[in-house]
């Protein structure tokens, strides 16, 4: 099993969890997160005084999926997720040993 997470822009979520969602991922967990990459923030004006925004809003998807769903989920996030400009964000995938579901005590690929 593999544990895929990926850091987007927050307008794109939509899209991303459509993709997703025709993929057959039903499972995914959403955290609203601030930060910075490269770009170290932007500069904004209001009333006409500047400022430094140094963490960007940011949405982080969590998804959990069969090794042989992997490949099929990182093309969809990229695919939707993709503007073409800086900060589009990342995706960054882990091993997972095991899954439990608290309710049924399932294990495994059943868990997830």
């Amino acid at each position: 099993m593999k544990k895929i997470e990926a850091i987007i822009r927050p307008f794109k979520l939509d899209e991303v969890k459509e993709a997703l969602t025709e993929e057959g991922i039903h499972g995914l967990t959403i955290t609203e997160v601030r930060g910075y990459g490269r770009q170290k923030g932007h500069k904004e004006t209001y009333r006409g005084s500047e400022y430094q925004i140094e963490f960007v809003p940011k949405i982080k998807i969590e998804v959990i999926v069969n090794d042989d769903q992997e490949e099929k989920v990182i093309e969809a996030i990229l695919k939707t997720a993709k503007t073409g400009q800086v900060g589009d964000g990342k995706i960054f995938i882990y091993d997972v040993r095991d899954a439990i579901r608290i309710r049924t005590e399932e294990a495994g690929r059943e868990a997830i």
